[in-house]
């Protein structure tokens, strides 16, 4: 074998079993079967018949699960579905081994034509919004409106702190470092993350961390897992180096969807800073900023990120105009986007971008 190759991974139809994943309450899951890939998607029950499409991809490690704070606070306004990207969650590896950002988008866009689903609400996170970005811009009629949290999009300077993961997608790391945390407990691990990716890890329950490692001992069994991430991580490097049409950034300029970008004060993997880059990016965007959030505000704070969504829908006539929720009496979660709006624990910065904004 040489340097640059990952170990062998077995098909997906003889890999060994392992324990199921979590299902939360209203949630239910299904495999999905596509030309090269199979695909578990957790969906809900939507509030009422009608209602439009919406779906959720995570990012690098992460699973369907991640949006379960987010789903069920929009159940009046969507009809949710959060897929496993191949090789994360409960799918199986792609037939082909193409974890690049192209590759997930392809597999997201085969989902979406084979269910008939779009246009949808798109969802993003970190990697998740990479792909979600490419598949907007390629893809437009499949696309109601995009949701960024966090999008991993081209950065020249890199956080220190997010070197390690981008140190995976280098040939020979994860083996390296799998040997080297042999001894690591799950707990330690989910601990690590947790301390990685959110803003502020005492925000999550005694709960939400015993289902975090449960969910880590099931996936340290899967014998794919490293090759998974490493090979992600790889496809998002490779991805920041495209130029012309396929580069990330000339593809966000292609964003035809009203966009939401969410963007955290304290963010280890994704620098605050990008933000305002991609709001002048995407055409018709809206920023908020979590002064206190990090890498996964939809975990961290989903009340103020559904608050966020509803808003976007409101101004792209999903949910109707305000005169009329105010003529039946209901009260509009957000103001209009320009200013500081109070979300509670935090305060939420709002910026409104339009066209004559792209860059």
């Amino acid at each position: 074998m040489s340097s640059t190759e990952l170990p062998f991974v077995p098909p997906a139809n003889v890999l060994p079993k392992v324990g199921g994943v979590r299902v939360a309450e209203g949630e239910r899951l299904r495999s999905v079967e596509l030309p090269g890939v199979t695909l578990t998607v957790r969906s809900r029950r939507p509030a009422r018949e009608g209602l439009p499409p919406a779906l959720y991809v995570h990012g690098l490690g992460g699973s369907s699960q991640n949006w379960s704070a987010l789903m069920p606070l929009l159940d009046d306004v969507v009809e949710s579905e959060a897929l496993d990207l191949p090789g994360f969650g409960d799918s199986p590896p792609p037939d082909d081994g193409n974890y690049s950002v192209t590759g997930h988008a392809r597999a997201v866009i085969r989902h979406l034509d084979a269910a008939g689903r779009g246009p949808v609400h798109l969802f993003g996170n970190s990697l998740g919004g990479a792909i979600a970005t490419r598949v907007a811009a390629v893809r437009p009629d499949l696309v109601r409106t995009l949701t960024l949290v966090s999008p991993a999009l081209p950065e020249i300077r890199v956080q220190r702190s997010a070197v390690p993961t981008g140190l995976l997608a280098v040939p020979g790391v994860a083996p390296l470092f799998t040997r080297l945390t042999r001894e690591w407990t799950a707990e330690q691990r989910v601990r690590g993350v947790m301390a990685l990716c959110y803003g502020n890890p005492e925000r999550v329950t005694p709960e939400g961390f015993r289902n975090a490692v449960h969910e880590m001992e099931r996936r340290l069994r899967l014998p794919y897992f490293w090759d998974a991430m490493a090979r992600s991580a790889r496809g998002i490097v490779n991805a920041y180096t495209l130029g012309g049409q396929q580069g990330l950034w000339r593809q966000a300029e292609r964003v035809l969807a009203p966009t939401l970008l969410v963007y955290g004060g304290r963010d280890q993997l994704v620098s605050f800073r990008m933000a305002q880059k991609a709001a002048r990016a995407f055409r018709d965007s809206r920023l908020v900023t979590l002064p206190d959030a990090g890498h996964v505000a939809m975990m961290e704070y989903p009340e103020t990120v559904a608050m966020a969504f509803r808003e976007l829908l409101d101004d792209a006539g999903g949910l109707g105009t305000r005169r009329a929720q105010r003529a039946r009496g209901a009260t509009c979660a957000v103001e209009p986007a320009r200013g500081r709006v109070d979300a509670g624990e935090e305060t939420v910065e709002e910026e409104r971008t339009d066209e004559s904004m792209g860059g």
